[in-house]
């Protein structure tokens, strides 16, 4: 049997011209993106890409193969850990690379100043879009120096226990958006009986009220028209005070890069994922944090990162979630490989131990300083984990509460993914697809493959856009008006 490559864009036609004439046998298609067998694998044998093993085969493979879901099984991995055995600290940048940002009082940095309507629970939800849908880019004319006024609202905040896991990740979310460096003003709006008081996070979280934190709840405002028509001018009163800030020289230090991929296809570890870990590397050089996250999919590749643990309690921490996420799949009826998306698989990539090695990618070279919980504020500098769902949205959202005040987002397939108040930054694994998209693509790594340019150089392109992104250039996904319905609280436990 002779094996040849079948492009997206190509046909039968087209493959069966490529063998010389006279040439009989079996003809294999194999998508583009795909993995063919450099040997004879046997049945059982494990199958190594990445130098990491990345599932079994089902059936015996020959040489020249198409290797996917019909020959490729998932077993769950028992790995040997080692702590810190590959630490490779960044070298100091030898320059002070600056952005134009938000100082805030907290010493903190912005580089958006948005004006954040947060409910505590669903039951508020259209009282804060009205809102915020109140404040027209006309309205905000005179306040040029104000992003947007923008509604979180969410699916939960009642119907669930008062304490446990989803009751203190979705209050972190709301204490988090609250305290990001990209919000300049806060209205919390509530109903009043919820279960998630927002009194209640006032109070957990040191909160103080004043003119640039609000708070209401329909019931005590006395009915929706008149918490509509008070949250409006509640806002309105903030604006000018918002309005004062202006941007300013800020050390790369300051900022602390979400690391996200979504939609991802084989390309995503060899490109995009790369690329974007070269980028996190040079931030880490500057001082700077990158936050990766979506423990699903670095689930197989995790004893990569507690080799790189800074220290053996770090990685004994992303030990424990992984631990946590396999109950928690088991107790669900569920398997760490049901995460490849039908999308995923199309792609080339067979299983989550697959997608994790190239997801991973993205936290570059140097060590892991800290392991956090879903949207728990992120204190270390450096290269960091966070723990979440592999369901981008969600995932963004934690990531955003932890602190992130920019997000860089890899997709093969071409997600179509924006954020506030946090801009994201979309990297394309492959040119078809950038192409394709051009609209919502802000960086093309598949020049790696068609241009021969090199991880590193894509990296720094990279690592550039997010100072430009930081200092105010729109992103593609912010003109075209992302991120209003994307903040996705990570819902945990029962709903009762």
């Amino acid at each position: 049997m002779k094996t040849v490559r079948l492009s997206e864009a190509d046909n039968v036609v087209t493959a069966i011209s490529q063998l010389a004439p006279g040439e009989g046998g079996a003809i294999e298609l194999v998508p583009r993106g795909h993995k063919m067998a450099t040997r004879p694998i046997a049945k059982g044998d494990a199958v190594r890409k990445y130098a990491q093993v990345i599932g079994y085969a089902s059936a015996d493979i020959p040489q020249g193969a198409h290797v996917h879901t019909h020959n490729l099984e998932f077993r769950n991995v028992d790995t040997a850990y080692e702590f810190s055995t590959n630490l490779t600290p960044a070298t100091p940048a030898t320059t002070i690379d600056t952005f134009m940002g938000y100082r805030r009082a907290s010493g903190r940095v912005g580089t958006r100043n948005y004006i954040a309507v947060l409910t505590s629970v669903n039951c508020s939800a259209t009282a804060a879009r009205m809102i915020a849908d109140h404040f027209t880019p006309e309205r905000l004319a005179p306040y040029p120096n104000v992003d947007g006024v923008a509604a979180f609202v969410h699916g939960t905040g009642c119907g669930m226990a008062g304490a446990g896991e989803g009751f203190e990740a979705l209050q972190r979310v709301m204490w988090g958006y609250a305290r990001n460096p990209n919000v300049g003003g806060v209205l919390m709006a509530g109903l009043g009986c919820e279960t998630n008081q927002i009194d209640w996070l006032v109070e957990a979280f040191g909160l103080t009220p004043g003119p640039l934190f609000q708070t209401m709840n329909i019931q005590d405002v006395g009915g929706i028209r008149k918490t509509v028509e008070a949250g409006i001018a509640k806002i309105e009163a903030m604006l000018p005070l918002v309005n004062e800030a202006e941007r300013e020289p800020c050390p790369a230090s300051e900022l602390m890069v979400a690391l996200q991929c979504g939609g991802s296809d084989a390309w995503s570890g060899i490109t995009a994922n790369p690329a974007v870990g070269h980028a996190c590397d040079l931030l880490v050089a500057q001082g700077g944090t990158g936050v990766l996250a979506e423990t699903p999919e670095i689930y197989g590749a995790e004893h990569l990162l507690t080799a790189r643990a800074a220290s053996r309690e770090v990685g004994e921490k992303l030990i424990a979630l992984i631990r946590w996420w396999e109950d928690y799949t088991a107790r669900n009826h569920g398997s760490m490989d049901n995460n490849p998306s039908p999308g995923n698989k199309k792609g080339g990539l067979t299983t989550i131990l697959e997608k994790s090695l190239g997801a991973a990618a993205k936290g570059g070279t140097t060590p892991l300083t800290g392991v956090y919980k879903y949207a728990e504020p992120v204190t270390a500098k450096g290269f960091t984990f966070m723990d979440s769902p592999g369901y981008d949205p969600a995932s963004v959202t934690g990531q955003i509460a932890s602190g992130c005040n920019l997000v860089v987002f890899t997709t093969g397939r071409g997600s179509a993914f924006g954020s506030k108040p946090t801009p994201t930054l979309k990297v394309a694994t492959n040119t078809q697809m950038y192409e394709r998209m051009t609209e919502d693509m802000d960086v093309n790594a598949g020049r790696i493959l068609t241009e021969g340019a090199s991880v590193e150089e894509v990296g720094r392109e990279i690592y550039e856009a997010w100072l430009r992104l930081a200092s105010g250039e729109v992103s593609k996904s912010e003109a075209q008006g992302l991120g209003d319905h994307e903040f996705v609280p990570w819902q945990i436990g029962a709903v009762m």
